[in-house]
């Protein structure tokens, strides 16, 4: 009998965003949407200003300081209403101190709507700009 290597990281997720959508299909999709008005709402101007700069920078379509700013943000959670694959991507906000990325960053959704987070995805807030 061969051993097989365990799945990376990025393998769990999509295993585990595979078995949620099975399950989720099996249950007729009652848990699968989050209703909009679900996810809490803060305005840009409460936001930490190094969140309001990423918005800026967002807005205007960059330059964006990290190297990772712009990459597709897969939602595997389902913290976010549920989209096709792309259709989010997540910007660094900047954490003073930091010697890393740090755990803020906003999700932005093609049809321009912001997400802000600063505990690296577990929970979200909708930005009213």
């Amino acid at each position: 009998m061969a051993f097989r290597r365990p799945p990376s990281g990025n393998a769990w997720r999509r295993v585990a965003a595979a078995l949620l959508a099975v399950s989720l299909l099996a249950s007729g999709g009652a848990v699968a949407q989050r209703a909009p008005g679900a996810i809490p709402e803060v305005a840009a101007s409460e936001l930490p200003e190094q969140a309001r700069q990423t918005i800026a920078l967002i807005r205007k379509g960059g330059p964006f300081p990290y190297e990772r700013d712009g990459v597709v943000f897969g939602n595997f959670e389902i913290r976010l209403p549920v989209q096709a694959r792309g259709y989010y991507r997540e910007y660094t906000v900047r954490t003073p101190g930091a010697k890393s990325r740090g755990a803020r960053r906003i999700v932005a959704g093609r049809g321009g709507e912001l997400y802000y987070t600063d505990d690296h995805y577990n929970s979200f807030k909708r930005i009213r700009e």
